[in-house]
């Protein structure tokens, strides 16, 4: 007798060289079923008011799930949940950061665009399918038991699977300390990539708009990794394409067939790029082990259903392979995700980053973190030496992360000269002609401001004067002053601006789509700042003023008066367990407004 929970175990009996018992398999899923609602029942888990929503949920998709896994995966994360919102519970010294962090985040008026919602988790949450996901959009894989009849050698066998669940499960119950492991890195790896291409179909409900998005966001990971896409409805491993109700995916290769979903809202080039994230290996960025020390977790602002789905990876299945945080991954979910009050659940330490969250867009560090993982830039787990490879593609993806060398549509972006007089310039990104709704491409334009030496004119022989040259070390001041309104929801999907003034122009920059914006200031690191507009709704405007300034004006706030220099009283424990005053990932701002003394800001 045997049991399958998961549809990659199928492999298993093929490699034994005998095919399931299919009428066996239903039978056995169907007892499974029966008896995990009632031990469910008897442990009061559908009594709940959580549970009755599982029930229900579990209802209306019964066809797309396996539900017997999901119910008993979703009952391990509630029992775990006090023990979750006490780890994801603010310590006094990061209340005190985000009690700072909330008085310089600008206050946005959210706009709602698509009825079925503007992001993964509003769309899912709608579906009233978020309840049964992990992270809203992650369907996991259980604990496999499998008995085989006869092994090759007519003798009965045993094989035991720990699921993606057991490992989150028992990583909490570790308190998260376990060996170092964005990348679903488990005791599979590296048999859990598509070393030999991610083979596909579409279902034959995939709508051509699924098709569609599916096939540009698939392309989007594909030309700058080593990763093939491959449609192909009879390879061995294939993920199946459907419009299932909400977008979702499982992480990894699982062998088999599996599942990938793009319901109504999800028909989008971002969105599909982002379940295509999960399915090449990518958890959230948000679930990354280090996430505290880049953004921080309010769960006071969480829905309480919603609590134990922002709890971090454990280094055990989460490999970064070393590489930075980057608040634009298109794998991060937005700043008010799951709210039920309207109010941030994710605060950046760098509040500018606010409207950054939920990108629509793939990021540099994404892009080498991927190829990282499938070896893409050393030799891969097929032997295949791809240095040479890498090196060409790293190139190419730098130089699309910089905005080299790129292309821009008739009419839009070009390199202007910034010198000590402001001067402004008006980008208009979009197509009006498309009409009130989200097109599936997005028009990008790039423009560069350039710290400029200047000729001076005589006014009335027209001829030069003299000639000033910049400062060394100057640097350039942009401001923001006009912005088009209504499409101000997280990460900015339907259209942005994104400005570049850190010193790694690798990173995503800021990025603004609200009309509240305007009068954000930002003063470039070097000498050269990016900017990219973009838009996939109608057409919209942004007005940018730009000088340079001294070498010496940053963003660095000015020194307090001594009399008025006092630390925080939380600063004596944030300077001793986190270097705070050295720390790049909090600005000058924070650490001026909790431990001016100590932090050396006072005259």
């Amino acid at each position: 007798m045997y049991w399958i929970e998961n549809k990659p175990t199928v492999e298993v009996h093929r490699r034994l060289g005998r095919e399931p018992d299919v009428k066996m398999r239903k039978q056995m899923r169907i007892l499974l079923l029966v008896l995990l609602l009632a031990l469910c029942a008897n442990a009061g888990f559908f009594d709940t008011k959580f549970g009755q929503k599982i029930k229900q949920t579990l209802g209306k998709i019964k066809a797309a799930f396996n539900s017997t896994a999901l119910v008993a995966i979703r009952e391990k994360f509630s029992n775990l949940r006090e023990k979750i919102k006490a780890r994801l519970t603010l310590s006094p010294e990061r209340k005190a950061i985000l009690e700072e962090l909330m008085k310089q985040i600008i206050r946005i008026k959210k706009d709602k665009v698509q009825e079925d919602g503007d992001s993964i988790d509003e769309i899912n949450e709608k579906k009233h399918i978020a309840e049964l996901l992990y992270q809203g959009d992650i369907v996991l894989t259980k604990s496999v038991y499998i008995v085989c009849l006869y092994n090759e050698n007519d003798v009965p066998t045993t094989h035991h699977s720990r699921g993606q669940a057991n490992e989150i499960v028992e990583g909490i119950e570790k308190d998260g300390v376990r060996d170092k492991r964005q990348a679903f890195k488990d005791y599979r790896y590296p048999n859990r990539l598509w070393s030999k291409g991610v083979h596909y179909y579409f279902h034959y409900n995939a709508t051509p708009a699924v098709k569609s998005v599916f096939k540009k966001g698939a392309d989007l990971w594909q030309k700058d990794t080593c990763i093939d896409f491959i449609e192909d409805d009879e390879a061995p491993d294939r993920i199946r394409v459907f419009k299932e109700d909400g977008c979702w995916s499982y992480i990894g290769r699982l062998g088999g067939e599996q599942d990938l979903s793009l319901g109504n809202g999800c028909e989008t080039v971002g969105i599909a790029a982002h379940e295509i994230g999960h399915a090449i290996g990518f958890w959230h960025t948000h679930a990354r082990y280090d996430r505290d020390r880049f953004i921080t977790f309010n769960s006071h602002n969480v829905k309480r259903d919603w609590l134990d789905q922002f709890d971090i990876q454990t280094p055990a299945t989460n490999d970064n392979y070393g590489i930075t945080y980057d608040y634009g991954n298109i794998m991060h979910y937005g700043a008010n995700s799951a709210t039920w009050n309207g109010q941030p659940t994710m605060v950046p330490n760098d509040p500018k980053y606010m409207e950054t969250l939920g990108s629509p867009i793939i990021s540099f560090y994404e892009l080498l973190m991927i190829n990282k993982h499938y070896g893409c830039d050393s030799m891969n787990t097929s032997g295949v030496d791809n240095s040479a490879y890498a090196k060409r593609l790293f190139n190419t993806i730098q130089r699309t992360a910089l905005r080299l060398n790129l292309r821009n549509p008739a009419g839009c972006g070009t390199t202007y000269e910034a010198t000590t007089e402001p001067k402004k310039f008006r980008d208009v990104v979009g197509n009006k002609n498309a009409g009130q709704r989200p097109r599936e491409d997005m028009d990008f334009c790039y423009y560069w401001i350039k710290v400029s030496d200047q000729l001076m004119f005589d006014q009335l022989t027209g001829t030069v004067k003299c000639y000033l040259q910049a400062p060394e070390g100057s640097r350039i001041e942009v401001k923001i002053t006009a912005l088009s309104h209504g499409l101000a929801t997280d990460g900015c999907p339907y259209w942005g601006v994104e400005i570049k003034t850190h010193e790694d122009q690798r990173r995503t920059g800021y990025r603004f789509c609200a009309p509240e914006d305007v009068g954000v200031t930002l003063v470039s690191t070097s000498n050269i700042v990016p900017i990219i507009t973009y838009n996939r709704f109608y057409a919209t405007t942004v007005e940018i003023q730009y000088r340079i300034v001294p070498g010496s004006s940053s963003s660095k706030p000015k020194p307090l008066p001594q009399a008025n220099c006092v630390d925080n009283q939380k600063c004596a424990l944030l300077t001793r367990t986190r270097n705070f005053c050295n720390s790049k990932v909090f600005t000058e701002s924070i650490k001026k407004a909790l431990c001016p003394k100590t932090c050396g800001y006072c005259r």
